[in-house]
């Protein structure tokens, strides 16, 4: 499986490395990248923030699309224990003779062992008086910091990416829309006796679960290492996708690649906005050639009623 990660270098003030695979095995860091879209220096552009965290220190970058997508115009933060004054302030930098202030507070964020904070900071991207994009939920503070208004546009979030280690279970947390609730995801790949099927005894297997609920079970993985199923949660679909083939057949450490991509119609949005909670009897999984496609005329649908919003899990399996 060769898909492009495209770490960026969090955790260094030297130049971009080449290989940013090898980057991120040898760092063992963990790293989640939110992508957003939304107007910027007289564009729509897409706006990455990326967070890092390894055994010394957290990381956080800001990158700004360039012309015609190629360049890119960043600032990074590196939140090491000793250097407190970094937890808080603000960069500037120019995107195509515009200046772009980047305002963050970091002192008191609480991280609860995960790479992206919980709570008790702020994130805010500001152009031309505006403030384009704010993340955290220290909004007052970042509006008074900043003393800038709110931006006409709301920011349009596009995809998140998560890079995680372990050896046999992967979790993370994840909303399917902004109006619904975060729903815990959890993959686990194990070895099942195979009664003499096998030439080791043993055969590998999969299990996805979302909230607990095992929603797909992929048996005999050795033949079925890329595939994708529809499941239903809180009544939204969900579109899986896997790629698990470098887990099986490549020696080192190497990452097995997740894709959750919602489908969202009319008649979801009005469950998510009655609902603020899914049973578990509303996971369900089923072959994705038996759904059949839903549409929608919302913002942030496309014309097949398939939201905007992509989750890329990259699994890293350590021995």
């Amino acid at each position: 499986m060769q898909d492009p990660i495209g770490i960026p270098a969090c955790f260094s003030s030297s130049e971009k490395l080449a290989d940013d695979q090898a980057a991120v095995t040898r760092s063992g860091q963990s790293v989640f990248m939110s992508v957003y879209r939304t107007k910027i220096a007289d564009q729509c552009r897409l706006i990455t923030i990326t967070w890092c965290k390894n055994l010394l220190l957290h990381g956080l970058s800001v990158s700004v699309e360039g012309p015609d997508g190629e360049n890119h115009y960043t600032c990074k933060v590196e939140l090491k224990p000793w250097y407190f004054w970094r937890k808080q302030g603000s960069k500037r930098f120019i995107v195509e003779g515009k200046a772009v202030d980047v305002f963050w507070d970091l002192k008191a964020a609480k991280f609860n062992g995960e790479t992206e904070p919980n709570s008790e900071y702020y994130v805010a991207v500001v152009c031309d008086e505006e403030v384009v994009l704010l993340l955290g939920d220290l909004k007052k503070d970042a509006y008074k910091k900043t003393g800038c208004r709110p931006a006409l546009i709301d920011p349009i979030l596009v995809s998140k990416k998560e890079h995680i280690f372990g050896k046999k279970k992967f979790s993370t947390r994840v909303k399917f829309h902004e109006k619904g609730i975060f729903h815990e995801i959890s993959i686990e790949c194990k070895n099942r006796s195979s009664g003499g099927n096998s030439s080791n005894g043993v055969e590998p297997e999969m299990e996805i679960r979302i909230d607990g609920l095992m929603v797909i079970h992929v048996k005999h993985l050795q033949w079925k290492f890329r595939g994708n199923e529809s499941i239903y949660v809180n009544k939204i679909r969900v579109e899986v996708y896997w790629d698990v083939h470098d887990w099986l057949f490549s020696p080192g450490l190497r990452h097995a690649l997740f894709i959750f991509k919602p489908i969202l119609s009319s008649i979801s949005l009005s469950c998510l906005s009655s609902s603020s909670s899914p049973p578990l009897s509303s996971l369900t999984s089923t072959p994705l050639s038996s759904q059949t496609e839903s549409s929608g005329s919302l913002e942030g649908l496309n014309a097949s009623g398939s939201s905007e919003f992509c989750l890329f899990l990259y699994a890293w399996k350590v021995e």
